[in-house]
């Protein structure tokens, strides 16, 4: 028999074209697992240590199964072929980067980064964490090859960091924790601009602008209200390829694709509340019925799908797959360095020291120089829960620099540099971690965790929902 639940007509046709599959319970305790913030930070670590004990145990097959190791698709006579290295820093990392577009333009439209009273004190603390850190390297690295990694030091790895921090628990107010994700949200979008910028290879204005009509597609079925994802979908890889082949990174795409996706809901409140209660009526009606039960309960949680914005459902179900996949593949990818003799020629070189001092040093400094210069001169205020030792300590755990500093190492230095700058990364984020933690545990006390504010409750419910 078939279920007869039904969704009112003005509602009944988005409903139907986005029904989600039946959540298992392996997939909900998994799910459960992903909502402890340091879960993402413990996974991505693990890959890390594994690919360094592999590339140092047998450097032959790291090398050749991500670097040289050549995959792809044909399709009549062409041909797009990568390594899986490639694949993954131009394709998975596109996905990477979407994820973030959505959680920049959700703080921007719905979230912290809507009201510039509230989050210019922030900005500023990211602005000076991303300036001190590049002039940190500029010197150190000035006339020689390597100068071209400047946007190394300048990127804040917001899973790590986010995660330490919640590691310290009741001891960190909750203000700090939104001061620290808005500092790197806008330090992400600081990457991306980087990137868009200064990381770009020979442009083909053709294929640029293939990839632009395909967002400007997007951008238009978003103004006419038009929400299937498969259109959206086939619009993003257009766009993705057009920009591959453009010479301007790929993962812009990913960005820019995100600006495209809607923020309104399929379903207003009030109609969202008619189908749930019609729907609650039908199933206390078929309480005895087991079939018809479930289908209700499979038909609410379509409903409830429904009555998120496109924007806050893609976020909820890509961040997973970002933190527990894509992140962890990249740095098992990424991360393996096979450290030979001379060791003590790389902690002298400029470039070790460019990267370490940048992100272990000139993060804390940019950051803490910034949030005060923004208080100083009145432009932005420090929340009264947060005390500046507090700053300091969130300016240190700025400096886990990881997976945005590898992606620029692996687009900004010649390939004989890369083995250093990844070493310089891991020792740096370890360095920038554990003074972070150790800072934050000398200058904070359990007790010092303050009640929420209204203002911190709204964005908690917005980060939350």
């Amino acid at each position: 028999m078939k279920p007869h639940f039904q969704f009112d007509d003005e509602a009944n046709a988005a409903m139907q074209s986005n029904i989600s599959p039946r959540l298992t319970s392996i997939v909900r305790a998994f799910q459960d697992f992903a909502h402890q913030e340091a879960s993402g930070g413990i996974v991505v670590l693990a890959a890390t240590i594994v690919a360094l004990i592999w590339a140092n145990i047998s450097p032959e097959t790291y090398e050749e199964l991500w670097h040289h190791l050549k995959v792809g698709i044909t399709w009549g006579e062409h041909a797009l072929k990568m390594s899986l290295g490639h694949w993954i820093n131009d394709g998975l990392m596109a996905i990477f980067f979407f994820v973030v577009g959505l959680e920049i333009k959700r703080e921007v439209t719905v979230g912290e980064l809507r009201s510039i009273k509230r989050v210019t004190f922030p900005i500023a603390a990211a602005i000076g964490g991303m300036v001190v850190p590049a002039l940190i390297y500029v010197a150190f690295n000035w006339g020689e090859p390597t100068l071209s990694g400047w946007g190394i030091p300048m990127a804040t790895d917001i899973a790590f960091a986010l995660g330490v921090l919640a590691l310290l628990g009741s001891r960190i107010p909750t203000s700090l924790k939104i001061f620290l994700t808005t500092l790197a949200i806008a330090d992400d979008m600081g990457a991306v601009l980087i990137i868009a910028l200064f990381y770009t290879s020979d442009l083909s204005v053709t294929w640029l602008l293939l990839g632009l009509a395909a967002i400007g597609v997007a951008f238009l079925l978003n103004r006419l209200r038009f929400y299937r994802s498969l259109v959206y979908l086939v619009l993003g890889i257009i766009a993705w390829y057009g920009f591959l082949q453009s010479g301007v990174h790929a993962t812009i795409a990913g960005v820019l694709m995100a600006f495209t996706i809607p923020v309104r809901r399929f379903l207003d409140r009030r109609t969202f509340l008619n189908n749930a209660r019609r729907i609650l009526a039908e199933m206390e009606d078929a309480i005895e019925n087991d079939d018809l039960f479930r289908s209700g309960i499979d038909t609410l949680e379509t409903l409830s799908e429904n009555a998120q914005s496109p924007l806050r459902r893609l976020e909820t179900n890509l961040h997973p797959v970002v933190a527990f996949f894509i992140v962890p593949i990249f740095a098992l990818a990424n991360a393996g360095v096979h450290i030979e003799g001379g060791f003590g020629d790389i902690l002298g070189s400029p470039l070790f020291l460019g990267i370490v001092l940048g992100l272990a040093l000139g993060k804390p400094v940019g950051i803490f120089l910034g949030a005060y210069l923004s208080s100083l001169l009145k432009l932005g205020q420090k929340p009264d829960t947060v005390s500046w030792a507090h700053i300091l300590g969130a300016g240190m755990l700025g400096g886990i620099g990881f997976t945005v500093a590898l992606f620029i190492a692996t687009l900004g230095l010649p390939e004989s540099a890369l083995p250093v700058a990844k070493l310089s990364i891991l020792t740096a984020s370890f360095l920038a971690g554990v003074a972070g933690v150790i800072w934050l545990l000398i200058t904070s006390r359990p007790e010092q965790a303050p009640v929420l504010s209204a203002e911190e409750e709204e964005y908690q419910a917005v980060g939350e929902s």
